[in-house]
């Protein structure tokens, strides 16, 4: 059965043994979309017009790679999109963590092991299962390449796009990871979910940093995950206090929105907490050395921050924290960092529990 000679019939029933696939694979749901993203291509270019994208240069560098899946991979026609939970089974209550000052928030994705591989994996196995069906050309993704994930997924019937800009889906929250298959195959195109978030407004009030500055529209300058994971430099010093012991990421607008009480445990064994980092101490993560964060980190996304980024955002956590003597010396005991970038944040921090 080749994609040049299969009938409208073909394609249809096709489609469904895609989907079959993708649940046995592991992923809660999978939809089809066609590639027409004009709408949200202009609302990307004034987005990034705006500068709400901050140092995230590679958003702009791909230019319209990101809203014409065509001129990402030539020939595409439809977009496969696939959803897998990740919320991690006994994992502390994030609220519980956040309101310990003492204790290291880590957003509830990054807990187990990095979810491009496990992702990326599955999609490549559903991508050859479609190629040696078809003779189709395939190409996965998993936040690895300019790919407009949440439009395309909600095109694709798996969610609305929350205020917060997440997607957000009536039977599972937003817990979840997202992954697309391009392919050539015409293939029939779900219909768009309609959004459910109505006058709510529950993402946009507790943000820390009032980083949601309207409906679907996030400043990422402001957003405690950009802040801690994809600013290199030194975090802007009227935010440190906003951050709190938030370490690694940001889940607050997942965890005060209403449709997450919908949302599933994860099944896969790789999204388990690992090295107990749903509820540890600040100053006990502060304490590993280079070799330590590598070792712990190895196979986790928390690795791609690297080790300096890491303990900036401690020292941060740490100034922000309930001042005892252990926080204190754990301060002191990195004054002298070899890392400007440390030592800076490291004097903020003691300027903080000093004062």
């Amino acid at each position: 059965m080749k994609n040049g000679h299969l009938s409208k019939t073909d394609h249809a029933t096709l489609a469904a043994r895609i989907k079959e696939w993708g649940n046995l694979l592991g992923f809660q749901a999978v939809g089809i979309s066609n590639i027409d993203l004009e709408s949200a291509e202009a609302r990307l270019l004034e987005w990034l017009a705006r500068g709400y994208h901050g140092e995230m240069d590679y958003m702009a560098k791909h230019g319209v790679k990101r809203s014409r899946p065509d001129a990402l991979l030539p020939g595409t026609v439809r977009v496969i999109s696939l959803r897998m939970d990740y919320r991690p089974p006994n994992a502390k209550d994030g609220w519980d963590v956040l309101k310990d000052g003492s204790r290291a928030f880590i957003s509830r994705y990054a807990l187990g092991r990095d979810y491009h591989k496990v992702v990326r994996n599955r999609l490549e196995k559903l991508a050859e299962k479609i190629r040696a069906e078809t003779g189709g050309v395939c190409r996965v993704f998993s936040d690895s390449a300019p790919v407009m994930e949440v439009e395309l997924a909600r095109k694709a019937h798996l969610g609305w796009r929350g205020k917060h800009t997440l997607l957000l889906s009536q039977e599972r929250g937003s817990w979840f990871f997202l992954g697309e298959i391009y392919t050539d195959l015409p293939l029939p195109a779900d219909d768009a979910a309609a959004d459910h978030c109505g006058t709510c407004s529950s993402c946009m009030d507790v943000c820390p940093t009032q980083a949601i500055v309207a409906p679907y529209q996030v400043d990422a300058r402001r957003c405690i995950s950009y802040l801690t994971i994809e600013l290199k430099g030194s975090i802007p010093i009227e935010l440190r206090p906003l951050i709190g012991n938030r370490i690694y990421g940001c889940d607050d607008c997942q965890m005060a929105c209403p449709w997450n009480r919908f949302a599933q445990d994860s099944t896969e064994l790789d999204f388990a907490v690992r090295h107990g980092l749903d509820d540890v101490a600040l100053v006990d993560l502060f304490a590993w050395d280079e070799a330590t964060f590598a070792q712990k980190f190895s196979g986790s996304a928390i690795y791609r921050i690297g080790y300096e980024q890491w303990l900036r955002n401690i020292a941060v956590a740490l100034g922000n924290a309930p001042l005892d003597a252990a926080i204190l010396a754990a301060l002191k005991s990195r004054a002298e960092d070899a890392s400007p970038l440390v030592r800076e944040h490291v004097a903020w921090a003691l300027g903080r529990v000093n004062s």
